[in-house]
């Protein structure tokens, strides 16, 4: 059994509203020293299987897939065993 976490953010160029929306608040509330806010996501996958760079394939597929869209995010793809 592994866990597979995909974390996915924006490509460099892409518009982040909820970021910028984010750090305006932040500087509002006097966090001035708060220079950049990104965000991102995080799916978490439990995969039944024994072989770990099977599982680094398959969640590679799912990416390419489902997960994200290649012109505008970046992803990473961390798998521990469980």
């Amino acid at each position: 059994m592994f866990e597979a976490k995909v974390t996915i953010g924006l490509k460099k160029g892409i518009s982040d509203p909820e970021g910028t929306n984010t750090l305006k608040a932040l500087k509002l509330l006097g966090f001035d020293n708060v220079v950049e806010a990104k965000t991102t996501r995080t799916i978490d996958l439990l995969i039944d299987s024994k072989n770990e760079s099977d599982v680094k394939k398959s969640v590679e597929q799912m990416c390419q897939r489902l997960l994200t869209n290649p012109v505008v995010h970046t992803y990473e793809i961390k798998v521990v065993k469980k």
